[in-house]
């Protein structure tokens, strides 16, 4: 085998240029799934590690008021391992280096510290002492976003008085690994951030005093949430339960999960893509090799090696490069992946959150690498070795000479002979053609998935806040305020316009599916926030009945005119049934919307408002946010700007280092797919260029004939990309098709002019490449007979 061993090494230096080719794409997919793979691990077993640690709860819930005595009754429930009842309450802050109001929620801790659920590891400082009413840790994004050291102070409405709070510690909670208020989808760290004080202090301040208004739960092993979830709504609906909720459904829980389960998804799919190629090409590359080598492997079988030592040699040459770009690819994605994790890091907040590569996601990688390549190879190793000896010693048949459809339809006098014998080989080697032609294609798809995150986040912003949300201020309230609030709006400093909401907590049911969600009232003509369909034309807000993003009435399988059935959760509680009169397409949340007097009319209530949206004269704004600040009233404050640039952080930021890595690696493929098809084109054409040479054809005349056919397959190909790349796009919005967030399958043609030039300079690249071998191209080598 040393021999054998020796024409392996001889053959990879021949067709090194290819060997690099391929070996790089195979670099790419497996960079691809090492990075996503390394990733998913460390973002999962930090989170879980976290959660296991600090005693994340199973289940949670909020109620406007009980006593601490219900404590017991709710720890009897079956199922039930742990009870914690807290005091929660979002308060308007003063945060000195910040000029608009900011959120802060206050959660009660105890005041001697003791294990609990959500528990706190304090990153700096230390716990609050006991009897100190103004001592209180905060979040460390909120502290780092708002430039807070140990020692400030913050300003806060707490309960209609202003008070002092003095920062002693600075901390982390399970609860808030994504910090985010419940009403947004994306992070405002420097707005709104997470406050724990005293339990005695915060009771007494909001009157709680021996009571709870919020409680978690950790379970026992194998208890169904579900089933403890309904006797827990039973216990507290006497007390304003808001309904109770399982750990899968907590916001910050739930983003991570999506984003963990999107990490998995993408490791399949992208991979799959890049060696797919990888494989279509050594399988190209190799059956050019065993049909050039007719010859040698006669001599090889005649010389006494079996099928089988012929077989493993073709296969390890295959193997060879297969293990070159799985080794790149391993070292290229722990660089990567390493990258990423780092960047998740700037919106999973974990005690710590270290890059983790396990020897398992290695060895996938090398199994996956070489099985797609032996996959791919098949067909030409099993060429290799049922070769009898007597007929590889014979020189390959020439093909059969046919008449083109062109000759046949008697156009040939319009073409010159250049042009026919472009046309006459691709016509008469169609199947190779065809190849090179999806091979390509695939190419060209990746490169428009490429930009594919940036066209869909683009057109989030444009649709949810350009045409759907456009408020400047948003205001939610402490309490729902009486229709008279909507003139006393008007009067603030700077508001030139204010369009008052209702949303009402409830439960939406529809046969046996439920959502907790809730309705909210909007002014049937308003301007501000608006209802549109997916061309963003207005959907008129009836009078009577409910309006549904189609998500949510995906989720609940409702169809128009289906009766649905509102558990309100506030108030006296009633229930009531409204018809569904219509979807609204929203790229962002889920939404059940109604004409607010209509929704007041279905409560039985005055006019009532919940918050209101507000546009704002700048000049004024400073004044706006400092009477804001010191309104009792005002629970918190969005600012839309602001939330737009939160979303690009977070969208674009997640997806930035991805997209730059995949359209890198999709350039790479771009070029190794089209310099491998000119190159197999080349090599099985020397011959015959070699004889146009000999008849008087020049080297420019030549270089076209081989040129042009690759042209023209680039030419082909390039729109049956553009449709794959679509297709891939399609798989995608279904792989991000959250309840928090959905990507629209929206491809620009920016897009498609990037993955155009992409391909173009690759072309002309390769071209140039072949080009100058063409120039060298040895007449008396290639001319020779073997016989």
């Amino acid at each position: 085998m040393v021999a054998l061993d020796q024409k392996l090494l001889r053959d990879l230096r021949h067709l090194r240029g290819q060997v690099i080719a391929i070996a790089l794409i195979v670099a790419c997919g497996i960079a691809c799934l090492v990075t996503m793979l390394s990733a998913y691990d460390s973002l999962q077993l930090s989170q879980q590690t976290y959660y296991d640690r600090y005693q994340f709860a199973d289940v949670f819930a909020q109620l406007k008021r009980a006593p601490d005595s219900l404590i017991e009754r709710i720890a009897e429930l079956p199922g039930v391992q742990q009870v914690q009842t807290r005091v929660v309450v979002d308060v308007n802050l003063d945060v000195p280096s910040l000029p608009e109001p900011a959120t802060g929620r206050l959660i009660a801790i105890p005041e001697q510290r003791t294990p609990m659920l959500n528990d706190l590891f304090i990153r700096q400082g230390q716990y609050i002492e006991p009897g100190r009413r103004d001592q209180v840790l905060v979040s460390e994004v909120f502290a780092q976003a708002n430039h807070l050291e140990l020692g400030d102070t913050l300003g806060a409405v707490i309960n209609e008085r202003w008070q002092q709070l003095r920062i002693v510690g600075i901390a982390l909670s399970p609860e808030y690994v994504y910090e985010i208020r419940g009403v947004e989808l994306f992070p405002d760290n420097q707005r709104f951030g997470v406050i724990w004080m005293g339990r005695e202090a915060l009771a007494t301040a909001f009157d709680l005093d021996g009571a709870f208004n919020d409680v978690a739960l950790s379970l026992m092993p194998g208890t169904n949430p579900a089933s403890v979830i309904f006797r827990l709504d039973q216990v507290l609906k006497p007390y304003g339960g808001l309904g109770a909720y399982e750990r899968a459904d907590q916001i910050s829980h739930q983003f991570i999960n999506s984003e963990i389960e999107s990490l998995a998804a993408t490791a399949v799919m992208v991979p799959f893509v890049f060696l797919g190629i990888a494989a279509f090409l050594l399988n190209l590359v190799l059956a050019r090799l065993v049909s050039t080598q007719r010859d040698q492997i006669a001599v090889l079988k005649a010389f006494g090696y079996d099928n089988l030592a012929v077989g493993w040699h073709y296969l390890k040459l295959v193997l060879v490069i297969t293990l070159l770009g799985a080794g790149l690819g391993t070292i290229v994605g722990m660089g990567l992946g390493a990258v990423i994790t780092e960047n998740y890091a700037r919106f999973y907040h974990f005690p710590v959150l270290r890059y983790h590569a396990s020897l398992q996601i290695m060895i996938t990688a090398i199994v996956v690498s070489g099985g797609a390549a032996v996959l791919g190879t098949f067909t030409a190793v099993k060429q290799a070795v049922s070769l009898p000896p007597a007929e590889a010693m014979r020189p390959e048949p020439p093909a059969s000479f046919r008449r083109t459809i062109l000759e046949r339809l008697g156009m040939q006098q319009f073409i010159p002979p250049v042009g026919q014998i472009i046309l006459r080989n691709l016509e008469r080697r169609s199947l190779q053609a065809s190849l090179s032609i999806l091979g390509i294609a695939a190419a060209v798809a990746i490169l428009v998935i490429g930009r594919y995150f940036e066209d869909a986040t683009t057109y989030m912003v444009e649709a949810q806040f350009r045409q759907v949300q456009r408020e400047d201020v948003t205001l939610v309230f402490n309490e729902p305020l009486s229709g008279r609030a909507r003139y006393e709006l008007t009067h603030l400093p700077g508001v030139m316009q204010a369009e008052p909401f209702r949303a009402v907590p409830a439960r939406l049911r529809f046969q046996h599916q439920t959502h907790l969600s809730g309705l909210t009232g909007l002014e049937p003509q308003g301007e501000l926030r608006r209802l549109l369909d997916q061309d963003f034309y207005p959907v008129p807000l009836p009078d009577q009945g409910v309006v549904l993003t189609t998500k949510l009435a995906e989720i609940l399988g409702v169809t128009l005119g289906d009766p649905l059935t509102v558990e309100v959760l506030e108030g006296e509680r009633p229930t009531r049934t409204v018809p569904v009169v219509g979807f609204v397409d929203e790229l962002i949340g889920l939404g059940a919307y109604m004409d607010i007097y209509a929704l007041n009319q279905l409560m039985r209530e005055g006019p009532t408002l919940s918050g209101a949206y507000l546009t704002v004269d700048a000049h004024h704004s400073e004044q706006l946010y400092t009477q804001l600040k010191q309104t009792p009233a005002v629970a918190s404050v969005a600012l839309r700007e602001r939330v737009i640039t939160e979303f690009e952080k977070t969208i674009g930021g997640s997806f930035a280092i991805f997209t730059t890595v995949l359209v890198i690696f999709s350039s790479v493929i771009a070029f190794g797919v089209v310099y491998n098809v000119a190159r197999i084109a080349l090599s099985e054409r020397d011959r015959e260029l070699a004889t146009l040479r000999i008849i008087g054809f020049t080297q420019g005349e030549i270089a076209v004939i081989l040129l042009g056919e690759q042209a023209i397959v680039t030419v082909v190909a390039i729109p049956f990309g553009f449709a794959l790349g679509f297709g891939l796009a399609a798989l995608i919005t279904r792989a991000y098709d959250w309840e928090l967030f959905r990507f629209p399958l929206i491809v620009t043609p920016a897009s498609y002019a990037f993955a155009f030039v992409i391909i173009f300079l690759a072309a002309l690249g390769s071209g140039g490449l072949i080009r100058r071998q063409l120039n060298h191209l040895d007449l008396i080598a290639v001319l020779k007979t073997r016989e």
